[in-house]
Formats: structure tokens, C-alpha cells, sequence
């Protein structure tokens, strides 16, 4: 699985939870992020780099694109370039957001990419859920994530502005629609409300890749049920950076972080 840097652990710690004897890769491409601000054929290509990494030098029996950038500049791609399954997080984020919505006003905040390619807006009129769909950009939320500021006054004071959106359009759920975002729930559930709820794609994701893997005869079934499955964690850019933060967001499954540069 890879993101652009440490937001994917939220998906890799429901994947942890849920598939405990799975052997896991994650690739934390931190040299290159963020992935927001920029064109979408530039984080297509970054996807293609690092799922080629991961199925050629890894062998992995599957991919999870656990970056909303990456799956909406990039799933259709990987799908066809791999045999293996590639599991993105859009779809499942929105099976839980029209799950979760009483009064069908739903919301979505995600990066100036992901808003901007469309690909929620998209995934929601799929469904034909008869829903309306305010989305809202972030940009600011993943810089602060990245630096471990997920609580801070300024942060509060950014989320204040950005949310306004959402909030004037009285959604009753929040689709956190960039695995950054959960690591700022406590900022965003402070300024939408009690009576909001947001939804991670984290859970559902993971959900769904346990789901393909019992359908194609891939999971594992050692029958330990221990938590026996190896963990390693690959990042583009500083690994001592790499292995303080994430540690601290994810758990001590984060003990050691391998160096990866591009060339």
C-alpha cells in the first residue's frame, strides 16, 4: 500500500486491526509530498512508480492506494497496467458516507486535487443516491499533519474557514476524503458539531480488501489469528522523520523504516 506520506496509516492500521496475520508493505512517498497541489498526470505517474516498485520488487498480491489523490489521478491506470487487485479508497469512503447521512445532505473535504478531478462528485451521482453533495478543499490540512501538528490553535483557526462550506450547507455527514484527514478529527469534529458525523474510509477500505481476498482465494488462513504478519515500511524521504511521526500515529507495529530514493 503507499501514500504520499503518513495519512495511509490510518487505512494500514484498520488493515492491521482487521487482517492481523497479513504481511504488509508501505511505501510513504514523503520526498515528494505533497500530492495536492499538484497536476494530477504528475501524482498518475508517481502511482505508476511506486505500484511497479511494489509488485516487482516485493511481489505484492495486492495494492491499496491508500492516497484519494492517487486513486482519483490514478486507479483506472493501475487496474490495467496489473494483474494483481488495486483497491482505492473513494469508493468505499462513499458507501460509508451515504450509510451515515439521515437528512441527505452529505459533505466532502479532500485536497484542491482530489476536489478538482471530480472524482467524489462522480462516485456520489454513481450511486444515484438521492443525496446533495457539498464538497469543500483543504489545502493547509495535510502540511500540518505531516509536521504533527493535528491540534493546535492554528489549525483550528484554518479549519474554521475551510469548513465554512460544509457547515453552511447543513450536512449531517463529512466524508474525510484524504486519509490525512483523520488524524485532524478531533480539530474538525470541534468546529462541525456533535450532531455531524465524519466518516473515514479507513475501515471500509479495509473491509473491502479483506472482502477481494476471500473472493480470489488470496487471504491468508494460518489459523493463529495472532498477529503474526511482518510489517515493513519503506519512505522516500527523511526515515528518522518517517519512523518519530509515524510511530506516534500509527503504533509500535512502526519500529523500523527502510530509506528508498528515486533516482
Amino acid at each position: 500500500m503507499f501514500d504520499s506520506g503518513f495519512g495511509g496509516l490510518t487505512v494500514a492500521r484498520a488493515l492491521i486491526d482487521l487482517l492481523p496475520d497479513e504481511d504488509l508493505v508501505y511505501f510513504g512517498d514523503t520526498g515528494r509530498y505533497p500530492y495536492g497541489p499538484r497536476p494530477l498526470e504528475d501524482v498518475r505517474e508517481f502511482a505508476r512508480q511506486i505500484t511497479r516498485l511494489l509488485v516487482e520488487r516485493h511481489d505484492v498480491k495486492m495494492v491499496v492506494v491508500a492516497c484519494n489523490n492517487a486513486s482519483a489521478a490514478a486507479l483506472d491506470t493501475l487496474r490495467f497496467e496489473h494483474e494483481v487487485p488495486v483497491v482505492g479508497v473513494i469508493d468505499p469512503g462513499v458507501r460509508a458516507l451515504l450509510t451515515a447521512t439521515r437528512n441527505r445532505r452529505v459533505g466532502v473535504i479532500a485536497t484542491v486535487g482530489t476536489v478538482a478531478s471530480g472524482a467524489y462528485q462522480r462516485a456520489v451521482a454513481a450511486t444515484r443516491a438521492p443525496v446533495h453533495l457539498q464538497c469543500a478543499a483543504c489545502p493547509g490540512f495535510v502540511e500540518f499533519v505531516e509536521r504533527g501538528e493535528t491540534d493546535s490553535e492554528d489549525v483550528h483557526v484554518l479549519a474554521e474557514r475551510l469548513l465554512a462550506p460544509v457547515r453552511e450547507a447543513g450536512v449531517d455527514a463529512l466524508l474525510l476524503g484524504c486519509t490525512h484527514y483523520p488524524f485532524l478529527a478531533h480539530t474538525i469534529g470541534d468546529v462541525m458539531g456533535r450532531d455531524v458525523v465524519l466518516v473515514s474510509s479507513a475501515d471500509e477500505t479495509a473491509f473491502e480488501v479483506r472482502s477481494i481476498l476471500d473472493e480470489t482465494g488470496l487471504v491468508r488462513r494460518s489459523g493463529r489469528g495472532t498477529g503474526k504478519g511482518r510489517h515493513m515500511f519503506v519512505s522516500s524521504g527523511d526515515v528518522e522523520s518517517f519512523k518519530r511521526l509515524g510511530g506516534r500515529l500509527l503504533g509500535p507495529e512502526l519500529d523500523e523504516v527502510e530509506a528508498f530514493t528515486w533516482d
